[in-house]
C-alpha cells in the first residue's frame, strides 16, 4: 500500500468516527432539457422500490439497513425508494411515527451505501391533502436536504385527475416548500391515469424551477407500445421522464413474468437513458414480488431472478439494448489451490504480486462465474525469460478449453499480454491454469466474452400470427393514432414512400401462407412485405383507395414462409394509406 494511500485511509476512517453517517458524496442528479444527468452526464439509474411501509403490510420488514446493503452489494443498485404509504390503512396518516423510523432507516442506509434514495409518498390522492404532503417534504428537505442522494417523489399515482387543475397546481406548492430547504435535488411529479399520461403533462410542464423531472410507471403484462409512444412525445415536448415503478407482470402486480415486454422496456429505458426501479422487495404472494413467499434475498421469484439480471447488466448494456460483455479480471496469486508455485512482488503496472518459479507440472485454481455460455477471449499478463507454456482446463484436467505458447520477453519482470479463445458454460465453476512448460511468471488474467449469446432474445408477437401493426419492433417514419376501426386501439398512420416497421414471427410451419392486411386510404397505395433489411422481398400488393382513413378494409396476397423465428418488415413503395393490423394464416 502506497503511503499515500495509507494517509488517505487513516484521514477517511478518523472522519467516519468523527460522523454519525458515513459521507461519501454522490454525483449530483439534474435535468437538461428531456435527460435526467448524473453528474453532469446523461445516465439512467437502475434500482428497486421497496414495498408499501404501511404498518401491517407484510413489506416493512424489508426496510432495514441489511435489505439495503444487500441489494447495492449483490445486486448493484443504485437507487433504492422508500414507499412510504399514506392514507391507505396503517400509513403515514395513521402511524407518522413509525413510518418516519422505516425511511429514515433506509435513507441513512442508502447515504452509508453510497446509493440514491427515492422519498416517494405513495399516495393517489395526495392533492386532497396538501398540508401533512407539505409538512413531510418540508422536515425531509430540512433534515436531508444537504446529501446528493436524495430525490422527492411527491405524487406516487395520481388516478383520472385533470393535471391542469389538481397535480400541477399540488406539485406546484410541493416544490416551492422543498426548494425554502434543498435547492437543487431531483425532484419527481407523478402524472395523470397512474403515472401514465406523461404526454398531458408535457403540453404544459412545471416552469420555474429546475430539476424537475416527470413520472412514468408501466407494468410489462399490460403496458405496452402505446404507452411508449405517450412517453415518445413526452420526450419530444422536452421533459425528463424518471420510471420510479415498473413491474414485470400485469398491471394489478399480479400474473406471470412477460420477459419479451419487459426486453422491449428495458431497451426503451436505455436508448434513451432512464432511471428505473422496480416493484417490488417483499415476499407478498404475488407475480410482483422479488422474494417468495415467507423467504428472504436468497429465494428468488421469477421476476426477481429476471429483476437482479437486469439491473446486474444495467451499466454494461448500450442504448440500443445489447448487452456488452463484462471482463473477469482475477489476479494470479488470488488462486483457491496451487501446487508448486510460489509468489513475489510485482513491478508491473498495478503493483501486488505476481505468481513465479512454475515449472511443469504446477497449476492453480480458480473459483469464477461465467455470466453466459460462450466464446471468451482469455488473456495472460505474463513475463518469461526464454518462453514458456500453459494450458486452461477445467480443475482436474478435463476438459482441456486451450493451451497457449508464452513468449520470451528476456526478463522475469517484463511484463506483455497474450491471449487465446475459448469455449466456457455458464455458470459457477473451479478452472485451472496448468504449467506445460516452466520458466515464465503470471501476473493475472482476464476473461472476455466475444461470441454474441448475451444479445436479448427476440421479442416475439405474444399473439402468434395475429399482430396488431403498431406493435412494430422497429419503424422509420411512421405515426400512431386511435382508430374508429371495430377493434378499437391505435392503427399506424402518416406513411409515405420509404417508411417501414418490423417485426419478430415464428411461423409454426415452412410453407404458403395467406396474409390479410387491415387497411384503409384516401388516394391508395402499395406495400410491401419482406425480411428486415430488404434482402428478401416475399410479395407486393397495391392498397385500394378506401375514400376515408377510417374507412376500413381488408386485402390479402399469399406468400412463401419458412419455419423459423424471424424478423419481417412491411415497407412502403407509395404512401398514402393506414394499417390497423395484419395476420398469417397457414394454406
Amino acid at each position: 500500500m502506497s503511503i499515500k494511500k495509507n494517509i488517505y485511509l487513516r484521514l477517511l476512517a478518523s472522519f467516519m468516527l468523527l460522523s454519525p453517517i458515513q459521507v461519501i458524496a454522490l454525483e449530483p442528479i439534474s435535468t437538461d432539457g428531456n435527460k435526467v444527468l448524473v453528474g453532469g452526464e446523461t445516465r439512467g439509474l437502475a434500482g428497486m422500490s421497496l414495498f408499501w411501509s404501511n404498518t401491517g403490510w407484510g413489506g416493512e420488514k424489508f426496510y432495514t439497513t441489511e435489505t439495503v446493503e444487500r441489494l447495492k452489494n449483490e445486486w448493484g443498485v443504485e437507487l433504492i425508494r422508500a414507499a412510504i404509504g399514506v392514507d391507505e390503512y396503517g400509513g403515514y396518516a395513521m402511524f407518522p411515527e413509525e413510518n418516519d423510523q422505516r425511511l429514515r432507516t433506509v435513507i441513512d442506509a442508502a447515504i452509508e451505501n453510497n446509493i440514491y434514495v427515492i422519498v416517494d409518498w405513495h399516495t393517489h390522492d395526495a392533492h386532497k391533502e396538501w398540508p401533512l404532503a407539505k409538512k413531510f417534504f418540508r422536515q425531509i428537505a430540512k433534515d436531508y436536504g444537504q446529501y446528493s442522494n436524495i430525490i422527492y417523489e411527491i405524487y406516487n399515482e395520481p388516478l383520472k385527475v385533470s393535471w391542469v387543475n389538481h397535480i400541477k397546481p399540488y406539485a406546484e406548492d410541493i416544490i416551492s416548500e422543498i426548494r425554502k430547504y434543498d435547492p437543487d435535488n431531483l425532484i419527481v411529479v407523478g402524472t395523470p391515469n397512474w403515472s401514465q399520461d406523461v404526454d398531458i403533462a408535457s403540453y404544459d410542464p412545471i416552469s420555474g424551477f429546475d430539476n424537475i423531472a416527470y413520472t412514468l410507471h408501466f407494468y410489462a403484462g399490460t403496458h405496452k407500445a402505446e404507452l411508449r409512444r405517450k412517453a415518445e412525445i413526452a420526450l419530444n415536448n422536452n421533459i425528463p421522464l424518471f420510471v420510479t415503478e415498473w413491474g414485470t407482470v400485469n398491471a394489478d402486480g399480479d400474473g406471470s413474468v412477460d420477459k419479451s415486454s419487459t426486453t422491449k422496456w428495458i431497451k426503451f429505458l436505455k436508448k434513451h437513458s432512464i432511471s428505473h426501479a422496480n416493484w417490488s422487495v417483499n415476499d407478498k404472494a404475488e407475480g410482483a414480488s422479488i422474494i417468495q413467499h415467507g423467504k428472504s434475498l436468497d429465494h428468488l421469484t421469477d421476476s426477481g431472478k429476471l429483476v437482479k439480471s437486469i439491473i446486474q447488466k444495467w451499466v454494461n448494456t448500450d442504448k440500443t439494448g445489447q448487452i456488452t460483455p463484462p471482463t473477469i479480471h482475477i489476479n494470479a496469486e488470488s488462486y483457491s489451490e496451487m501446487r508448486g508455485i510460489q509468489t513475489e512482488t510485482c513491478f508491473d503496472v498495478g503493483g501486488g504480486k505476481n505468481l513465479g518459479w512454475l515449472d511443469e507440472g504446477d497449476w492453480m485454481t480458480y473459483e469464477v462465474d461465467i455470466p453466459e455460455t460462450g466464446s471468451y477471449e482469455v488473456k495472460y499478463r505474463v513475463a518469461s525469460l526464454d518462453g514458456g507454456g500453459l494450458k486452461l482446463e477445467k480443475a482436474g484436467g478435463t476438459p482441456v478449453f486451450g493451451k497457449l505458447e508464452i513468449p520470451a520477453t528476456h526478463a522475469w519482470q517484463a511484463w506483455t499480454d497474450v491471449s487465446h479463445h475459448v469455449k466456457l458454460s455458464k455458470g459457477k465453476q473451479r478452472i485451472a491454469i496448468a504449467v506445460t512448460k516452466g520458466g515464465w511468471n503470471l501476473n493475472w488474467f482476464e476473461l472476455h466474452l466475444v461470441s454474441e449469446p448475451l444479445t436479448p432474445e427476440p421479442i416475439l408477437d405474444t399473439r402468434a400470427l395475429f399482430i396488431e401493426a403498431e406493435h412494430f419492433e422497429n419503424m422509420s417514419g411512421i405515426g400512431v393514432e386511435a382508430t374508429t376501426d371495430t377493434s378499437g386501439g391505435q392503427n399506424i398512420g402518416w406513411l409515405d414512400k420509404g417508411d417501414w416497421f418490423s417485426y419478430y414471427i415464428e411461423p409454426p410451419v415452412s410453407g404458403k401462407y395467406l396474409v390479410s392486411y387491415r387497411v384503409a386510404g384516401k388516394h391508395g397505395g402499395e406495400l410491401q412485405i419482406e425480411k428486415a433489411g430488404g434482402q428478401t422481398i416475399y410479395g407486393k400488393l397495391s392498397v385500394p383507395d378506401t375514400n376515408g382513413w377510417q374507412n376500413w378494409t381488408t386485402i390479402s396476397h399469399e406468400i412463401e414462409l419458412s419455419a423459423e423465428k424471424q424478423r419481417i418488415a412491411i415497407s412502403v413503395p407509395k404512401g398514402g394509406w393506414n394499417i390497423n393490423w395484419f395476420k398469417f394464416e397457414a394454406i
